[in-house]
């Protein structure tokens, strides 16, 4: 090699003959792009918004995210973190769908259960995951949230659930079905025993979820737009033959209508459940 080659920068790719740059796109930050405006952001932005979008869209957020804004800070205690699920009816290609929901959610199952304090507040608390097979219910989040609920009306607490679920999981045929009756019976004895039950409703709270637990709380609030439901809309148009009403099964048609007590944006949700926490702990209101 001559000498002056010794100094010779490489060639760039407008040079001829020059190199082509490479670009490492496992760096590169990916953008959150909402659903519904199509506004893109950068994660740690539409964190500190709470996954809400500028347009007033609230994204999903995983369980995690949720107790993370609503639990004060290092106050969630985790129960049940052993249970997870198995495949009961040996239902073709379910085990593998079990380990990727895993893979994907970084969860066990379906919902996270444990105890909190929502500012300064105690209470018991579930939030379901909708990153785990859409946050579907199936035989170990049934009892996951009937062992919740029996620890509640043990240690004398109150239940703050987060529902987010496209209703019961087909791969356990009958078995997730009886959850409903399993769940809603573990309420029934926690009413019975002057427990207070307060259901947060997200985008979407569908199928045997809304049909049994999410709708049996003592006050019912949603976030907005949160898709409410038990069977899909286009099910029950093909069944009834008519044309449904514009925004059915969105939480504002369902609390006009008188399903859902109040509509609760998520930068005031954290307040709002304290306070209710707060006036049924019979102490003075946040």
């Amino acid at each position: 090699m001559s000498l002056p080659m010794i100094f010779r920068k490489s060639k760039n790719e407008l040079e001829k003959g020059g190199r082509s740059m490479s670009v490492d796109v496992s760096r590169e930050v990916p953008m959150v792009k909402c659903p519904v405006c199509t506004r893109s952001y950068i994660p740690d932005d539409i964190r500190k918004e709470k996954y809400v979008c500028a347009c007033g869209h609230h994204m999903r957020m995983s369980a995690r995210q949720r107790i993370d804004f609503l639990a004060d800070k290092d106050s969630f205690t985790e129960l049940y973190a052993d249970l997870f699920g198995s495949d009961p009816l040996q239902f073709p290609g379910y085990r593998e769908k079990l380990e990727q929901s895993r893979n994907k959610s970084e969860e066990q199952e379906g919902v996270i259960c444990g105890t909190a304090d929502i500012l300064r507040q105690p209470c018991a608390v579930f939030v379901m995951e909708s990153q785990f097979m859409m946050g579907s219910m199936g035989t170990v989040v049934g009892e996951k949230l009937t062992r919740l609920f029996e620890y509640a009306m043990e240690h004398h607490l109150p239940v703050v659930g987060c529902t987010v679920s496209g209703g019961a999981r087909m791969q356990e045929g009958i078995l997730s079905l009886m959850q409903m009756a399993k769940v809603s019976g573990a309420v029934k004895r926690y009413s019975d025993a002057g427990g207070f039950y307060l259901t947060i409703l997200t985008d979407p709270t569908t199928g045997g979820v809304t049909a049994s637990f999410a709708m049996e709380g003592d006050i019912i609030i949603s976030e907005p737009g949160a898709t409410i439901g038990f069977a899909g809309a286009r099910v029950i148009e093909q069944t009834v033959r008519k044309k449904l009403p514009a925004g059915f099964q969105k939480a504002e048609f369902l609390m006009e209508h008188g399903f859902i007590d109040k509509i609760v944006p998520r930068s005031k949700l954290k307040n709002v459940t304290a306070h209710l926490l707060a006036l049924h702990a019979g102490g003075t209101a946040i």
